[in-house]
């Protein structure tokens, strides 16, 4: 009686069941991501296509770089849309703060107002300063190296996106340029100490993220959503939170996306951040003291007060990634069209606007065409969302990015937006754990006879209780874990070892 008593009691305390629902659907899923496979084999086929046409037809040899530049770029750029930017609004559409329709337009719409409004119009052809000015190689092994870095990026974030692990599209394209360079140019070609310190921000930067998503949520948790009296908890902490998220993504625009175009001083930026954080406080105590006054004094009523919040974070960050990002996808091809229009090899490319439009419409055409996929991943199938923990999320990923910037290590936004979420759900798992463990096993009732099978539980059986209950009570899917690290890891080598050989099939076609 007491075993059927203590099941009954983890059946119902269990959490997030919601999950393995989508452990049910992932074989049906798997036949939707084929559909992925068309649009990328069709851009191949055209590269292939194109190269065939002009070994057969003599077309001349400018002709032919310049479509098979666009093609590729144009691959890319899909891969962007489909695979990067489902982390930005990934736990807002989770969260049901939006869904999946607006979110993507919403995204779309942002990605393209950044790419256009401040891209990157100088837009650094050797990225992170990979290759030495002093070792480029000639303008024809130049081409060939961007071309194989381009072509083996966008193979791998394919690759990536079928298997629906999100990944840096900036690793990539370091990968990329690294293999190709290393056979077009030897080892003293290449900037080893800017290898070693974007390796360490990849393995750094998703550990502050999830330290900062976990801080975050462990704050909201219990300073708000634990609290007997969570309004006039809510009315303290959420104006600001609401203040840090402004400043947050206002000095983050300010960071990765508008400083090529102005990089203001300490005090101006002292400044604009005092005048946001008074300003926002104080609207934000205008709008939640309006808002809690409707609020019942319950968990799910206080999270409705994130929504507005989240759905702008969403929007910034789509803004933003627009805004630096682009650059994956237009960087080499810029670098490319300029060397076959001068003729020299330069550190920097200026890019037409039309490249910036191409790069622009590819990446939101690829996220409204290919999005889904990994933005039910994100939002959906690693740990339950909802306005709170999605806020927390947006608000780790962006703090964390400026901390690191200002010490100039170069990070994905994609593993440390991955890293918060996940450091979000494991925050949950050990506040449940920590619950759990202040509580009893349950006893048997009064009007049950005591005997030896329905005797209270020993310590030991206890212990022994609290671990099963905390077993079911995992809140993230570990095979997740292990599946988007794993691509973290390789991205880089894979990228390379592809681009190398694809450097040498280009120059041998070239010769024959």
């Amino acid at each position: 009686m007491h075993d059927k008593t203590s099941k009954d009691h983890l059946k119902k305390q269990s959490l997030d069941k919601d999950l393995s629902k989508f452990s049910r659907l992932e074989d049906a899923g798997r036949s939707q991501l084929r559909r992925l496979t068309l649009p990328g084999l069709g851009v191949l086929a055209g590269f292939v296509g194109v190269l065939t046409v002009a070994l057969a037809t003599g077309w001349q040899v400018e002709s032919t770089l310049i479509v098979t530049t666009i093609l590729l770029g144009l691959y890319m750029g899909l891969g962007i849309g489909a695979n990067d930017v489902a982390n930005n609004i990934g736990p807002a559409v989770g969260a049901h703060a939006m869904t999946m329709t607006v979110g993507l337009t919403l995204a779309a719409i942002c990605e393209l107002g950044g790419a256009l409004l401040v891209g990157n119009d100088v837009l650094q052809t050797v990225r992170g300063g990979i290759l030495l000015e002093s070792h480029n190689p000639p303008p024809t092994a130049f081409i060939f190296v961007m071309l194989a870095a381009l072509l083996s990026a966008a193979l791998w974030v394919h690759c990536a996106t079928y298997l629906r692990a999100p990944v840096s599209t900036t690793h990539s394209i370091i990968g990329g340029i690294l293999g190709a360079a290393l056979i077009a140019s030897g080892l003293e070609a290449i900037n080893w100490n800017t290898v070693l310190t974007v390796t360490a921000g990849w393995m750094i930067s998703p550990a502050f993220g999830a330290l900062v998503g976990a801080s975050l949520q462990i704050l909201v948790m219990s300073r708000i959503l634990e609290q007997t009296d969570k309004i006039s908890a809510a009315r303290t902490w959420v104006p600001i939170l609401l203040a840090g998220m402004v400043c947050a993504f206002t000095n983050y625009l300010l960071v990765k996306g508008f400083n090529h175009i102005w990089v203001p001083q300490p005090g101006i930026l002292i400044l604009i951040n005092l005048i946001l954080i008074s300003g926002t406080f104080f609207l934000g105590t205008v709008y939640i003291k309006r808002r809690v006054q409707t609020l019942e004094n319950t968990r799910r009523a206080i999270r409705h007060l994130f929504r507005l919040p989240l759905i702008i974070a969403a929007a910034l960050l789509s803004f933003a990634h627009g805004a630096n990002d682009v650059a994956n996808a237009i960087g080499p091809v810029a670098a490319i069209l300029e060397t076959l229009s001068t003729g020299q090899v330069s550190a920097t490319s200026k890019a037409p606007l039309w490249v910036v439009i191409f790069g622009a419409l590819s990446i939101s055409a690829g996220l409204m065409l290919f999005g889904r996929r990994l933005v039910r991943r994100v939002g959906h199938e690693i740990t339950r969302m909802n306005p709170v923990r999605a806020f927390c999320i947006a608000l780790g990923a962006t703090t964390t990015v400026l901390f690191a910037s200002s010490l100039g290590l170069p990070v994905s936004t994609t593993h440390i937006t991955i890293g918060a979420l996940f450091g979000v759900g494991f925050a949950r798992e050990f506040r449940s754990a920590f619950r759990l463990n202040r509580r009893k096993a349950p006893q048997t009732t009064p009007s049950e006879p005591i005997t030896e099978q329905t005797r209270a539980p020993s310590r030991d059986q206890g212990f022994h209780y609290r671990l099963q209950a905390y077993r079911r009570r995992r809140l993230v899917r570990r095979s997740h874990l292990l599946t988007i690290t794993s691509a973290w890891i390789i991205t880089v080598p894979a990228t390379a070892s592809m681009s190398a050989l694809l450097y040498m099939v280009l120059t041998i076609l070239s010769a024959g």
